[in-house]
């Protein structure tokens, strides 16, 4: 069945049961959405931050480089 047909079906339904599917998809969609990503901070949460704390988001730049590389790197380069 593609997702044409089954649309087509959908909207062929009572509107208590396309209440009760829209339900079931979001809830299928969130379970699995939560599970895939990991949690992010939200804006609201920047907001308890004082003014200052608030004005240091996003100073700090996190590399994807491990911090054991970058410090032999850091070590090679100062003793060679």
């Amino acid at each position: 069945m593609t997702l044409y047909e089954i649309q087509n079906q959908a909207l062929q339904l009572p509107i208590g049961d396309r209440w009760r599917l829209v339900q079931s998809l979001l809830s299928s969609i969130q379970q699995e959405t939560v599970v895939l990503s990991p949690p992010t901070t939200t804006v609201n949460s920047f907001a308890e931050l004082s003014p200052w704390t608030q004005s240091l988001i996003g100073v700090v730049q996190l590399g994807t480089e491990e911090p054991t590389e970058s410090y032999v790197d850091y070590l090679e380069e100062k003793y060679s």
